[in-house]
């Protein structure tokens, strides 16, 4: 495991590699009990494929399986593996569901927790922008 990034003087990468720690371990919790939602109520995530994604009838055995793939992904995620594949994907899957809600942006005040998705996105972007910086605790570069 890395401790700091080299281009950083060490004060300063110190503090950025915890704070990017802290990001990852604060979306690795949000994408996790998203991924465990699929285990355990896969009617709601049909549901969601239906209201947010227009895809109908996605049977049991499909939530189950994107379930899993996703328990892969976020657990890689976690331990920083292939960082530009996970930290991308997971940039680009919470994007495609922030925006998938669009709709719900427009009636604000009746979605008001629809708008945590932005400040989550952005971290997810910083995240995969610093992705290098980011090595507290990882397995990868």
């Amino acid at each position: 495991m890395q401790s700091h990034p080299s281009n950083l003087q060490h004060p300063l990468a110190s503090r950025l590699s915890w704070a990017l720690l802290a990001i990852r371990l604060s979306l690795f919790l949000v994408m996790f009990v998203w991924t465990l939602d699929k285990f355990v109520n896969p009617a709601h995530g049909a549901r969601v494929f239906e209201v947010f994604y227009g895809i109908g009838g996605v049977p049991e055995i499909a939530v189950y399986i994107l379930g899993a793939v996703q328990l892969v992904l976020v657990f890689s995620f976690l331990a920083g593996i292939a960082k530009r594949w996970t930290y991308g994907l997971i940039f680009l899957l919470h994007g495609g569901s922030t925006l998938s809600a669009i709709n719900l942006y427009f009636d604000a005040f009746h979605n008001l927790l629809f708008f945590a998705a932005w400040p989550m996105w952005a971290a997810c972007f910083t995240l995969y922008f610093l992705r290098d910086a980011d090595t507290r605790f990882t397995l990868g570069k």
